[in-house]
């Protein structure tokens, strides 16, 4: 499902009783962060998105937590259910020869319509409901909403952007949700990490001695697919200059700790369009849970079938809040072999923006990863410290304050599956309790009579 606008969408979220309008005056500086906050911890009846009508000092209304619980995200992807998103694109991944001719057409039909659904053709036009208002001289950021999240920012921020460049020789496009802090009416710093895209395109262009990458901000629009540019409520043009870099920061992550002040580059802001009726999208990060626990939820609902393409030993993996995305990942499998465990660590570390995990925990393809007391629970009994753990150093995030150097620590993986003699187990591995199954059955058929 394709929403026209982020309106379309808010109005969605409307309908079906997933928002609240909020009328009283409320000012861009920390109180926007701190309603968000007590909505985003409290009851999950009350968690809901909030579109604020009536921000001090400006016109544009603001609308934050849309993706703040696991309805919000499934239906800002076009699923009823978050869980179909890796069910749908293991579908169109899967590399297995077909059955037959129905499942090579079937296999087919759904590609096509994934492409379709998506967008993938590319559509020009003349003029976009983005171009309705088109600044080019008399403009100004203060004419937008930016939010000073928490006390110690370093200023205001953009916090929920896609910030599009392309590589300066190759010309290929690298979308990034950086965060983006106002320096005045036309300058903005753009924190994108040495890992990402658009850190890439920035070196690039340094090293080939490139003045100038093009760069826009888009905000709003379909929230699955906020890049089409036409669908956008706010585009701010501009470009970046490599050789150019200020201190930004602090900004209060969501590592629930300030990043300190670094060096990045300047966007320089050239022009800014939006829609007739544009809606200021933001989030708020700090300490967890909230409303970005659920984009990393997608995220990883997303990366599991990519995961089980290199790595088809792989059941289901989590990423809990808690441990912050790149800091803790679970993960089950299919044990066939000694040292299939720490196969299965050794090649997720290898893979993508997982390099940066500073925790690999995996166990055995029974145990439901989604289950923190589960995991616990197994985690905690069938390790032995000194057999089971692989330590060793690599790339992490940059964010990680706890390593001694900037983007580079230490990290762990644990081996939780039930040990094989050949892996040093002479004992023998006990048999998990559970009920016999034809009681399960007699009481299942007795439970509504119990009343319990």
């Amino acid at each position: 499902m394709a929403y026209a606008s982020l309106r379309d969408f808010v109005e969605l979220l409307d309908a079906r009783n997933q928002l609240v309008r909020i009328t009283t005056p409320v000012s861009p500086h920390l109180e926007i962060t701190e309603i968000a906050d007590r909505v985003s911890k409290g009851p999950a009846a009350h968690n809901k998105a909030l579109l604020f009508d009536n921000v001090e000092g400006h016109t544009l209304p603001v609308v934050i937590n849309v993706f703040g619980s696991a309805n919000r995200i499934a239906w800002a992807l076009g699923v009823e259910d978050i869980d179909e998103l890796p069910r749908k694109l293991g579908q169109l991944i899967d590399l297995r020869p077909p059955d037959s001719l129905g499942d090579m057409i079937g296999r087919g039909s759904a590609l096509v319509r994934a492409f379709r659904d998506a967008g993938i053709k590319p559509l020009r036009v003349r003029r976009a409901p983005v171009q309705a208002v088109v600044q080019t001289e008399a403009f100004s950021l203060e004419e937008l909403p930016i939010l000073t999240c928490w006390p110690d920012d370093g200023g205001p921020f953009i916090t929920l952007p896609q910030v599009v460049t392309r590589d300066p020789l190759k010309g290929t496009r690298n979308v990034g949700m950086y965060r983006l802090q106002q320096v005045d009416d036309r300058t903005l710093l753009v924190h994108w990490q040495q890992h990402k895209g658009g850190a890439e395109h920035e070196r690039v262009a340094a090293e080939r001695g490139k003045p100038r990458i093009p760069a826009a901000i888009v905000l709003g629009g379909d929230p699955a697919c906020q890049p089409v540019l036409v669908n956008a409520d706010i585009v701010i043009e501009g470009y970046v200059d490599p050789n150019e870099h200020r201190p930004e920061g602090p900004f209060g992550d969501h590592t629930g700790y300030y990043t300190p002040v670094a060096p990045f580059p300047v966007f320089h802001v050239t022009a800014i369009t939006r829609r007739e009726d544009p809606i200021y999208p933001a989030t708020v990060v700090g300490v967890p849970p909230m409303e970005d626990a659920w984009m990393g939820k997608a995220t990883e609902r997303l990366f599991l079938p990519l995961v089980q393409l290199f790595l088809p030993e792989v059941v289901d993996m989590a990423m809990p809040p808690a441990g912050l995305f790149h800091n803790l990942v679970l993960v089950s499998i299919k044990k066939r072999f000694p040292g299939h465990a720490r196969k299965v660590i050794h090649g997720l570390w290898g893979l993508a923006l997982l390099s940066l995990t500073k925790a690999i925990v995996v166990f055995d393809e029974w145990v439901d990863v989604q289950d923190a007391t589960v995991t616990a629970w197994q985690a905690l009994g069938n390790v032995d410290w000194a057999r089971d753990v692989v330590i060793t150093q690599g790339p992490v995030d940059q964010l990680d304050h706890a390593a001694p150097h900037p983007a580079f620590g230490g990290k762990i993986g644990i081996d939780a599956t039930a040990k094989l003699p050949e892996e040093g187990h002479h004992r023998g591995w006990p048999s998990v309790v559970t009920m016999d199954a034809e009681v399960k059955a007699r009481i299942d058929a007795l439970w509504e009579t119990l009343k319990l």
